[in-house]
C-alpha cells in the first residue's frame, strides 16, 4: 500500500489553500510517492471554473505549483518558496475530471531548485510547467513569512 501524505504535516489549522486538510473552499490535496515522481489526483468542481466547465487557468497554476511544492516536501525533506513559474496550458482541464498531477525535480540545487509538473486528464497533457523554488533556512523563512517559522515547518527548514 502506498503512503498518502497531506497538510495535517504541518500541523492543524494550517492555512493552505492547496493541502490543509480543512480549508473550507481549498483544493485539500493529498499525494503520494511514485519512485521520482510525486503524484496527486483531484476533481475540479464548478466552483473553480472561470469558463463554464473548464477550470480556471490561475487555479491550474495553483494546482502546479502546488505538486511542485510537494515534491520538495517529499523527495528533498525540504519547503521552498516559488521562485519562477513557466507554463504552457495544452488543453483546457474540464470540471467534474478527475486531473492526475506529477511533478519531479530536473534540476536540484542547494539554493535552487527546478521542478516540473505535468496534468493529465482523459489520458492526454493538459499542462506542462517548469517551476524553480527557493530553499530557505529557517532564519530566511521566517523573515519572508513576517515573523516566526511554525513549529511543524521547523524540521524542512535548514
Amino acid at each position: 500500500m502506498t503512503k498518502s501524505y497531506d497538510g495535517s504535516l504541518f500541523g492543524e489549522a494550517q492555512p493552505c489553500f492547496g493541502c490543509a486538510v480543512d480549508h473550507p473552499i481549498g483544493f485539500r490535496l493529498t499525494f503520494e510517492k511514485d519512485g521520482d515522481d510525486v503524484v496527486t489526483r483531484f476533481v475540479p468542481g464548478e466552483r473553480y471554473q472561470g469558463p463554464p466547465g473548464i477550470m480556471h487557468g490561475g487555479l491550474v497554476a495553483t494546482l502546479a505549483d502546488e505538486i511542485a511544492a510537494w515534491v520538495l516536501v517529499l523527495q528533498l525533506k525540504r519547503f521552498g518558496f516559488t521562485a519562477e513559474m513557466q507554463c504552457k496550458l495544452e488543453r483546457p482541464l474540464r470540471v467534474g475530471q478527475e486531473v492526475e498531477g506529477r511533478g519531479r525535480i530536473v534540476k536540484p540545487g542547494s539554493r535552487v531548485v527546478g521542478i516540473e509538473v505535468h496534468l493529465h486528464q482523459d489520458g492526454a497533457i493538459a499542462y506542462r510547467g517548469q517551476l524553480k523554488f527557493a530553499l530557505l533556512d529557517e532564519a530566511a523563512a521566517a523573515k519572508l513569512l513576517g515573523g516566526e517559522l511554525p513549529d511543524a515547518w521547523k524540521p524542512l527548514a535548514r
